[in-house]
This record gives structure tokens, C-alpha cells and sequence, in this order.
């Protein structure tokens, strides 16, 4: 872990609940590497906080108060901001997942992972990868095999990868659902 103060990445934490923000915060203040420079309990505030402090990652929760995760996302990527965001939320399902990564979010975690995980989303989104927690990467696949099945040789081609030729196809089928994040 890096500990000059220099190279800390700085984040920005996004929550409507002072309560997680606070929980946050005890487990982020701990790693050396990391600096809580702000937050925000809006997503208009958090629009305004990433324009003026930039941040190197923004930790975004999807349901807050004026506009959601992923309106505020959506627009600070518009804006050409170049915050790495990474959505945090309870939301698990499908219909927000997708929509969080065509807004241009790096990665996505869910609230009831554990905190190795949220640090590993950190340090990933930092070098530039993206992250998926990998009980939703399941979705990535299961909608390539849902439009593979239009094509019966990619179904077969799919079955004859090897494992890291299948992570790598998950990379890709991200970028097809975040083309504005890469």
C-alpha cells in the first residue's frame, strides 16, 4: 500500500444515510492508500463536490433523495468527469445493474459484500479495471447466452473457451453495456 500522502487516491463518498457514510468512513480511513476528501448525501451535491474537488473515485449509492446514482453518474460522465465511479448500493437486480453501466460506472458492489471486497473494487477501478461483484457478473454472461441463442455458433464457440478466454469475454461484454467508461 502506498502511503505517501501524494498518491492517496481520493474519494468521494455518495449516500443519502450519514449512518453508512459514517460506517464507511471507519473502514476506509484505515487504509493508508485512501483519503475520504468529501461527501455527499445527494446526487446534485455530489455532481457539485466531484466538479470541484475531482476525485479519483466516487462511491455512488443509486437511490438518494433528488436524482438517482445514475443520473448523477450520467451526468458527471457527460460533463467529462474524470472520477471513476463505482456504485454501492442494495440494489441488485438486473434493470439498475445495467443502466449503472451504460451510465459509465467502473464497477459495482453491493452493500452486504464485505469490506475485502469493497477495498478490491477500490484498488481495481484505480488501476483502470473494471469491477463486478461476481454474483452480478453472473448477469453479464447469462445475457450473452441469452443473445448467443440467436446464433447457435456462438453458443458452441462460447463452450469451447478456456476459463480466462470466458473472464475476458465478461470484460467485453461490459464494455457493450458501458461503452462510456472505457
Amino acid at each position: 500500500m502506498v502511503k505517501n500522502h501524494k498518491n492517496r487516491i481520493h474519494l468521494l463518498l455518495v449516500d443519502d444515510h450519514e449512518v453508512v457514510r459514517s460506517g464507511l468512513r471507519m473502514l476506509l480511513e484505515n487504509q493508508p492508500d485512501l483519503e475520504i476528501i468529501a461527501e455527499a448525501s445527494t446526487g446534485r451535491q455530489a455532481i457539485q463536490l466531484a466538479e470541484q474537488l475531482t476525485p479519483d473515485i466516487i462511491l455512488m449509492d443509486l437511490t438518494l433523495p433528488d436524482i438517482s446514482g445514475i443520473e448523477a453518474t450520467r451526468e458527471l460522465k457527460k460533463a467529462g468527469c474524470p472520477a471513476k465511479i463505482i456504485a454501492l448500493t442494495i440494489h441488485e437486480d438486473e434493470q439498475f445493474f445495467f443502466q449503472m453501466l451504460q451510465a459509465g460506472a467502473s464497477g459495482y458492489v453491493p452493500k452486504r459484500a464485505a469490506p475485502e471486497d469493497l477495498l478490491n473494487a477500490i484498488q481495481m477501478v484505480q488501476r483502470g479495471e473494471v469491477y463486478i461483484y461476481p454474483h452480478l457478473a453472473k448477469l453479464l454472461v447469462d445475457d450473452y447466452l441469452n443473445r448467443a441463442k440467436e446464433e447457435p455458433e456462438k453458443l458452441k464457440a462460447l463452450q469451447e473457451l478456456t476459463i480466462r478466454e470466458q473472464e475476458i469475454l465478461v470484460a467485453i461484454v461490459v464494455a457493450q453495456h458501458a461503452p462510456f467508461c472505457f
